[in-house]
């Protein structure tokens, strides 16, 4: 104990630094929730100590240095699929990544040290109110990189369902506020005043039952619907990233995935293929040069040959866009979509949506001029930029309902994944996680798991490499196929909830939330003095 309240006194800075490398271990694929529980009130201890705003904000920084480090290592690995990409980038780009992220927990820490320094009830009312706000502000400051919102550290526990009330901004501060709670336990349990202790479990208690109360209020219930739901099969065909877009891969990689796709029932059936499952070209009418020999027509036999009547496949796959200004054949592409369709078994392409979240340097360039000229290029292969899309929208799938569509890393926004005037039926996540490392899948797999509780929709996940999943509409993963492995899941396509409050509000519920803390925290001062 006297180490601990050395280190407390005589190097905080330190001490929050390693704090935040700690906190993230709650994070998939560790699991730790506890180690981040009792981290995140150690860090709020000392921020409560700290002896200026300044003292408080670098405190703040350092925990968030630590906590995006170890949470984002994984992005390391992606730099090593890209020639035109030094390996050792990666590193520095996860550090350079931390460094800005962090600004958001110290900016938590610097209001919540104005507000409720001192004073611990206020202190933690006012950390969980900031820390709502600030992580809200990282899903769109600068386009948005939301990876690893705190709450999800529980969705694998009964706090996680109260996301269906409050989001998920709001269930991070929910997390704030029990961290609040063990620390004052702690506090008391260190003091031995036996009575505040119990005084304290029991504040646990209500706000444990709170939490779980909220999940109640905001769960839609169960659609009623009759007959049977639509079959399905996901396939995962265990295509790393260093084979997808090599030259003379692509007939072995079809042949990968027309092996997992066979027909085993006679019922129709949707098909679930990745993101970007194939680098043919879907659509006709480009200039022949960019067909290499496969047009579309070609193409979409091949893969209807693997269909019966009444089949739908669903795949990823890109879409150009042309300079319009030249003759039909003489254009040249400026550009591409990152692309999901939907073909039935005559070749008609009956829907398509276009990936609207873009990855910064992983699907366009910033700054292009500048970073081209020093030889680096974006993560995805490719000679232009991908275009968004115009955001979330629902694809009718004649005789299957209505599809939702998010790919890849836009799964992870909360609140901005389904077309809310024409709500879909279920969500189909495509991605591909080959490059993510081993703790990049898991942790998309969470987030994806916390959409489903949000949205009270199920949620369909195909990837090359894993974790393709099938998510019900309470967050449970009810099927999946593990990273590494090529397989397939037959199953039945899980019932759709009613929407909840917050698939009927959105994020205006967490930062309502937010905004009821802070002005209870700053009541409380008031009344105080």
């Amino acid at each position: 104990m006297k180490i601990l309240k050395s280190l407390f006194h005589r190097h905080p800075y330190w001490l929050s630094f390693a704090i935040g490398t700690a906190s993230a271990a709650g994070f998939a694929p560790l699991g730790l929730w506890p180690v981040s529980l009792i981290a995140l009130a150690c860090w709020m201890a000392l921020v409560n100590g700290s002896t200026s705003r300044k003292s408080a904000f670098i405190s703040g920084w350092l925990f968030g240095l630590g906590h995006f480090i170890v949470g984002l290592n994984w992005i390391a690995k992606a730099f090593t699929f890209q020639a035109a990409m030094p390996e050792w980038l990666g590193y520095i780009a996860v550090i350079l990544l931390a460094f800005y992220l962090a600004v958001y927990p110290a900016l938590t820490a610097w209001g919540a040290w104005l507000v409720g320094r001192g004073r611990p009830l206020l202190f933690g009312l006012a950390f969980a109110g900031f820390w709502i706000i600030t992580e809200w502000l990282r899903s769109w400051v600068f386009s948005g990189f939301i990876w690893n919102p705190l709450g999800v550290i529980l969705i694998d526990t009964p706090f996680a369902a109260s996301a269906r009330s409050i989001g998920t901004y709001g269930f991070s501060g929910a997390f704030i506020l029990l961290a609040a709670l063990c620390r004052a336990v702690f506090n008391r349990i260190l003091m031995q005043e036996w009575r505040l202790v119990l005084r304290r479990v029991f504040d646990l208690a209500v706000f444990s039952a709170a939490a779980v109360g909220l999940a109640f209020i905001g769960s839609g219930a169960d659609r009623t619907a009759s007959g049977k739901q639509p079959d399905i099969t996901i396939v995962q065909p265990n295509i790393g990233q260093q084979d997808k877009w090599q030259a003379g891969y692509e007939e072995r990689n079809l042949a990968k995935l027309a092996g997992l796709t066979v027909r085993k029932e006679d019922q129709p059936r949707l098909l679930f293929w990745p993101e970007a499952a194939i680098p043919d070209y879907l659509e006709a009418g480009y200039p022949q040069r960019y067909y290499y020999g496969r047009p579309a027509d070609l193409v979409r036999a091949q893969l209807t040959s693997l269909m019966k009547p009444g089949d739908m496949l669903i795949l990823g796959a890109l879409k150009l866009e042309f300079d319009e200004t030249m003759q039909p054949q003489a254009r040249r592409a400026i550009g591409a979509r990152n692309s999901v369709y939907a073909m039935d078994s005559a070749r008609n392409l009956v829907g398509r949506y276009d990936k609207s979240h873009l990855v910064p340097y992983g699907e366009y360039l910033p700054m292009r001029p500048i970073l081209s000229a020093i030889g680096l290029s974006r993560l995805a292969p490719g000679d232009f930029d991908f275009w968004p899309g115009p955001g979330p929208r629902s694809v009718d799938l004649p005789g299957f309902g209505k599809m939702g569509l998010q790919i890849c890393y836009e799964i992870i926004f909360s609140g901005q994944v389904v077309h809310r005037e024409n709500r879909p039926d279920f969500i189909f996540n495509p991605s591909n996680d080959a490059w993510f490392g081993a703790w990049g899948p898991p942790q998309h797999l969470a987030q994806a798991r916390l959409r489903a509780l949000e949205e009270g929709l199920p949620v369909i996940r195909s990837t090359p490499t894993g974790i393709s999943a099938v998510i019900s509409s309470r967050g449970a993963v009810l099927h999946d196929i593990p990273m590494g492995q090529a397989g397939r899941i037959d199953t039945q396509l899980p019932r759709p909830e009613n929407p909840t409050i917050f698939a009927r509000y959105g994020n205006i519920l967490s930062l309502g939330f937010a905004l009821f803390l802070l002005i209870c925290a700053i009541a409380i001062r008031s009344r105080a003095r």
